[in-house]
């Protein structure tokens, strides 16, 4: 097909299959059926090999009908967390998906004309999209949902995880998830200095469980043996023996601040809108996507409903505006990734977890949700302060470490 052109131009043209370029075609498909949509994704599978978490009150409503017909994992029961010096059960309901699920249901819900995979887009402008292969796919407007890629204008640190799913021998006890699990060595993934470490374990079945090890690391580095050896010596310790049945990892970014028009301007395409980790729609501390995708393809399904004439310029505005309230919205937990990278000792940054997680279980919610009040960011940093003052001080007025633009580091393929 090279040099070829497609023979009818689409509405919107989504490239990244991805949980917002997923998203974004579901909310297209149910709210503004009028819209001919292509959602192009470069892998096999849409979502890739991942698995989303979110607390039931980051939704709302129409977020929760966006998400209806997902076969989740649910959890109604609450969650755990554990430190040294606090071990606690929170009420709030918890729900994950696998990106296997996320696949299945849209494949099976949207058009077979508006989804390719296995094909790579070389080039994107206002005006279509032009794949590996030299074929033209013409549109009135186009989203780049790619993945986020690291800007040296942008400052913070690296969430690293590995998370083994075990098909246990027998019941492993479990009835809720353990959210945090900081009980466990305070060393960097890479065996070099500390870094915050925990683990996250989710009760799939009575015999199934999801065992991740994650750090708040420095440099976006990984050992995966490392890792796997950690994860087995986990499940080993809580008596859970089986097989694992698969397997994921990842580098996330934790953004403690920089030039975010300049970081956008780097990825940027006139005439192209961006959504996603790579337009900045991520929770900067926790580095949670999933409320904000679905927020964003419910409002760009909307804008384009009311709107069919919208173009692609204004629709890549739309974006951008979202993109910079998103922005401002979060500058209090860029502020706390600052204290966290900066700020606290690498070895004494889980005190500044256990300290948050004493309190009321209605903060954390918003917290993860992006939503804190006044009163929620006053309380989170009142009482015994978790690091020392005159670094917190240093922390609050640094422009932060640069995000390693280099590629990240998988010593051993995952």
């Amino acid at each position: 097909m090279s040099d070829s052109q497609s023979d009818t131009p689409h509405d919107l043209i989504i490239v990244g299959g991805g949980l917002a370029g997923g998203l974004i075609a579901l909310a297209l498909h149910r709210h503004a059926p009028g819209c001919r949509f292509l959602l192009v994704e470069a892998g096999r599978n849409l979502g890739g090999h991942h698995r989303w978490s979110w607390f039931a009150t980051d939704l709302g409503a129409q977020a929760q009908g966006l998400m209806a017909g997902f076969a989740l994992n649910d959890w109604d029961e609450g969650y755990d967390i554990a430190f040294p010096g606090l071990c606690r059960t929170l009420p709030t309901a918890y729900r994950s998906l696998t990106s296997a699920e996320f696949h299945a249901k849209l494949i099976a819900e949207l058009p077979a004309d508006s989804v390719m995979l296995g094909t790579k887009a070389a080039c994107l402008d206002a005006g279509g999209v032009t794949l590996a292969d030299g074929t033209r796919l013409t549109a009135k407007r186009v989203i780049d949902c790619r993945a986020f890629r690291a800007s040296a204008q942008l400052a913070g640190g690296w969430q690293v995880f590995l998370g083994q799913h075990f098909r246990c021998d027998k019941p492993h006890g479990l009835t809720r998830p353990v959210i945090m699990d900081a009980n466990v060595d305070q060393i960097a993934p890479y065996g070099n200095g500390a870094a915050y470490r925990f683990v996250y374990v989710l009760p799939l079945s009575p015999t199934e469980v999801f065992v991740e090890d994650t750090y708040y690391a420095d440099e976006p580095r990984m050992d995966a043996e490392v890792l796997k050896g950690r994860v087995a010596d986990y499940a080993h310790r809580n008596g859970w023996k089986g097989e694992v049945v698969d397997q994921e990892a990842g580098i996330l970014p934790v953004i403690s601040g920089g030039d975010f028009n300049a970081a956008l301007a780097e990825v940027a395409t006139p005439g192209v809108a961006l959504a996603g980790a790579r337009g900045g729609f991520s929770h900067p501390l926790t580095s949670y996507t999933l409320p904000f995708a679905v927020d964003n393809a419910l409002a760009i399904a909307q804008v384009i409903a009311a709107r069919p004439a919208l173009t692609g310029e204004e629709l890549a505005a739309f974006c951008h505006r979202r993109a910079k309230r998103h922005w401002r919205a979060a500058a209090y937990y860029r502020m706390l990734s600052r204290m966290l990278f900066e700020a606290a000792e690498p070895d004494k940054r889980v005190v500044v977890f256990e300290h948050f997680y004493a309190l009321q279980g209605a903060l954390v919610e918003r917290f993860y949700a992006g939503r804190s009040t006044w009163p929620d960011r006053l309380r989170i940093l009142t009482g015994k302060p978790p690091v020392a003052i005159g670094r917190a001080v240093r922390a609050l007025f640094s422009p932060g470490k640069p995000l390693d633009t280099k590629p990240f580091e998988m010593e051993t393929p995952a």
